[in-house]
């Protein structure tokens, strides 16, 4: 939009065509519309976004009407109210629109056209109009339905994650306790025959000697089935980590753990919920290309993952629900929870492993 806009005020800005007011001032006003225009897209602030899209439709209406010849100067119009979809609700981008027809046909009537010619050049250009603005209002949508994905599809991989381990969790539970049921019977059996044998004769220790071995021999068979079934992985933190953050829409996601790093099941359900909240966070307001998330282990075995992303940052950070409902979780096993926004945003969390 910017290319077109200098291309089409390229004749009135190098001398080719005089504008009614003095060259000088008509560029000035030019730059301005491309000042407001990059200010009503880029800035942070609601408030000066919107200051910069009336700063770029009102300069354009004065570019437009002081040249001396439109011509496809009206482009400037259109770009005006094709970018307040940025800005503003669907409905004032219409009025803005109308605003500009508005414009368009006093310059029809104050440029001698006649009512024929007048009527089909406005209504040109308000269909333009319309259709840029209907087309980047569906752009825009089309935007924020590829991020809610984003988001859900994170959400979903880290429910995924976690649910796994809680079945792991409920497993080792079960087995737990069929150890304690089935091992302490017999292990009260074992002691009951060693000590009885401990207090009769040689010939009849024997016999609870004999049976006293039978109940370990059980033992060890018991024991050995239920070790078996109870090898289940270990908690993989990278593996959470890459499927959670796979195949992301517009932001390409960078995970690196130390091979050192070795944390339990509530350690792990904690980092992967960071790491869920800051892809959330920077796919919903970072603007950002690339994600970071890096994963190590202190000399005082503290584990940290630190991510940062090269978003457009933030000078002061409101802690929501998420960032403060994380830092709470760290705080409870330990650690704690860090954030930076001078450059990009930066999240570091930390808890003994």
């Amino acid at each position: 939009m910017l290319v077109v806009s200098v291309g089409v005020a390229a004749p009135t800005l190098f001398g080719i065509d005089e504008p009614a007011v003095p060259s000088f001032w008509w560029a000035t006003v030019f730059l301005l519309f491309l000042v407001g225009l990059i200010v009503a897209t880029a800035a942070q602030r609601q408030a000066i976004r919107h200051g910069g899209i009336v700063a770029a439709v009102g300069s354009a209406w004065v570019l437009v009407i002081t040249a001396q010849s439109t011509g496809i100067l009206l482009i400037l119009l259109v770009i005006a109210a094709a970018t307040s979809v940025y800005v503003v609700p669907l409905w004032i981008s219409l009025v803005i629109a109308g605003l500009n027809t508005a414009v368009i046909a006093i310059i029809a009537v104050l440029g001698g056209r006649d009512l024929v010619e007048g009527t089909i050049l406005t209504g040109f250009y308000l269909l333009i109009q319309s259709a840029t603005i209907l087309s980047t209002t569906a752009l825009i949508r089309e935007q924020r339905a590829r991020q809610e994905l984003a988001r859900a599809h994170v959400d979903l991989k880290a429910a995924s994650v976690l649910l796994s381990e809680s079945a792991r969790t409920m497993e080792r539970l079960r087995i737990s306790r069929e150890l304690h049921d089935l091992i302490g019977h017999q292990l009260t059996v074992l002691t009951l025959e060693l000590e009885t044998a401990r207090h009769v004769d040689e010939a009849k220790a024997r016999v609870h000697t004999e049976r006293a071995n039978e109940v370990a021999r059980a033992l060890l068979r018991d024991v050995r089935d239920t070790v078996g079934q109870m090898r289940t992985e270990a908690p993989d933190l990278e593996r959470a980590l890459r499927e959670m953050t796979d195949t992301l829409p517009g932001l390409e996601v960078t995970i690196d753990v130390a091979p050192n790093v070795h944390v339990g099941e509530r350690e792990t359900t904690a980092l992967l919920r960071a790491a869920q909240e800051v892809v959330t966070n920077t796919l919903r307001h970072a603007d950002a290309r690339e994600l970071w998330i890096e994963v190590r282990r202190d000399r005082d075995s503290t584990v940290i993952l630190r991510a940062r992303d090269d978003g457009r940052g933030a000078t002061q950070v409101h802690f929501g629900n998420g960032l403060r409902g994380l830092r709470e979780r760290f705080e409870e096993l330990g650690g704690g929870l860090w954030v930076d926004g001078s450059a990009g945003f930066q999240v570091t969390v930390r808890t003994p492993a």
